[in-house]
């Protein structure tokens, strides 16, 4: 049984940090390609960051780059997303998932995750 279980989430005024973590078991986390995504009510989750299995390639949305940044520790089976200089459009539940990808390609990290956590909320407050 897949559990992914996300944490770190909470209320932070806009320009500040938060690190989100996401511990993984029932799957082979050291061997898929791990991401975060992010949702607000009424919208289509969209995805945040993407790394893959070693960690030595990644992927960020256009509004991620150069404010978070995506890490993992493989021997924990743990996902991160460090977010910094946060902004009120920021504020949704953030969800991380994972899948096997066999090339680090944007048609094969962008869409086809089928596990999902319970998520984390993130709010800004401006």
């Amino acid at each position: 049984q897949v559990q992914l279980v996300e944490s770190g989430g909470g209320l932070v005024q806009a320009g500040g940090s938060l690190r989100l973590s996401c511990v993984a078991s029932g799957l082979p986390f050291s061997r898929y390609a791990m991401a975060w995504f992010r949702q607000v009510p009424g919208k289509k989750r969209e995805i945040v960051a993407v790394s893959s299995w070693s960690g030595g390639n990644t992927y960020y949305t256009d509004s991620a780059k150069g404010r978070f940044t995506i890490t993992r520790d493989n021997a924990k089976n743990t996902l991160f997303l460090q977010m910094n200089f946060l902004e009120p459009e920021d504020t949704a539940v953030y969800y991380c998932t994972g899948k096997q990808v066999y090339d680090f390609t944007l048609e094969s990290i962008l869409s086809g995750y089928n596990y999902w956590g319970q998520g984390t909320q993130v709010t800004v407050s401006s």
